[in-house]
């Protein structure tokens, strides 16, 4: 009675499990995927599941057969036809794995190998990648723009990732447009993506890389060529000076607080930081901190207390701010274009 209360317990935790899967957000899922790599990827993972269905289906039946056939009778005291040492089963079951996994590496490794190629400069985009703890740098060579967060990428078109780690080992992923890659300290490595279509995909650190690490997230932002192209002329273009009394108050505090860390292009500053995220353009991110919306309410309390937010970040608490100054901070940064 034990043991079967153990399994039922066993059993029903398996389908608790399965079902809390099935619930995921479908825009954090290879089972949805917006271009071609991911297709690819989901294609295989098919294909895979398909052959050991099949494999498991035909040694259940087996199985089955087997004890049905081979049961114990009253009375039958007979042995079975010993098969031990047989040719023909000896080939049968060595044989047909052989099959099997030929089937499965010939795709598998097509797959594997042309998506790691570098797709040609003229049919992609390039962008280096920068992972941090616990946030993403992204520097568009060819654009001669910097940006962080959120990625923006146009869409039909092969997008080049060159990932490199500034600290410990991440993992980029953005589920819906294709594979997960290790970023690695002192080693570019390269990851290919590609949308089809204009969408917002969300994307995670896979690694384990600190406490913040779950909470390292991003934003892929895939664009029409037109819109990418606008976004671009924003970014080497952007609207960073006060034009309020209030956000001048708040340029005024960044240029004192900020700017040792964060940079802010077309702002005037002496300086532009390197250690945070880089802030051009603030108010059209998605997310404070890849982790809450990005709007008054949640900026303030980031300001305040960063670790209540997203605990292991390196930004210092500004907790000293009189109501005023943070209000003229905000201001300032809500208005970055």
């Amino acid at each position: 009675m034990r043991q079967m209360k153990k399994w039922l317990v066993l059993l029903c935790s398996f389908l608790g499990i399965s079902v809390s899967a099935g619930c995921t957000d479908a825009n954090l899922s290879v089972l949805d995927p917006a271009g071609p790599v991911a297709e690819e990827q989901l294609w295989l993972m098919k294909l895979s599941i398909a052959i050991m269905v099949v494999v498991f289906l035909v040694v259940s039946v087996v199985f089955v057969y087997v004890v049905i056939r081979y049961r114990e009778k009253p009375g039958d005291t007979s042995i079975p036809k010993q098969v031990e040492g047989s040719t023909i089963l000896e080939l049968t079951w060595t044989i047909i794995p052989i099959i099997l996994l030929v089937i499965l590496s010939i795709p598998a490794f097509r797959i594997t190998f042309s998506q790691t190629e570098i797709p040609p400069k003229e049919e992609s985009i390039t962008i280096n990648v920068i992972g941090h703890q616990y946030w993403w740098e992204y520097i568009y060579p060819d654009q001669d723009i910097r940006s962080s967060q959120d990625l923006h990428i146009p869409t039909g078109k092969k997008v080049n990732l060159v990932l490199r780690s500034d600290d410990v080992i991440h993992s980029y992923w953005a589920p819906n447009l294709g594979g997960k890659q290790n970023v690695i300290p002192g080693k570019d490595v390269p990851l290919v993506l590609q949308a089809d279509k204009p969408g917002i995909y969300k994307g995670k650190c896979g690694k384990i890389c600190g406490s913040g690490h779950a909470l390292m997230n991003f934003r892929v932002v895939a664009q029409t060529p037109a819109e990418f192209d606008s976004w671009v002329q924003g970014m080497k273009n952007p609207k960073s000076k006060a034009t309020s009394e209030k956000a001048a108050l708040g340029e005024t505090l960044f240029s004192q607080n900020c700017m040792g860390c964060h940079a802010v292009s077309g702002g005037g500053f002496k300086s532009q930081g390197v250690v945070g995220p880089d802030l051009t353009g603030f108010s059209q991110r998605l997310l404070v901190a890849g982790v809450v919306e990005n709007n008054r309410e949640n900026l303030g309390l980031w300001l305040e207390n960063p670790q209540s937010i997203k605990p292991g970040n390196r930004m210092p608490a500004f907790e000293f701010l009189t109501d005023e100054q943070r209000d003229g901070l905000i201001e300032y940064l809500m208005n970055l274009k």
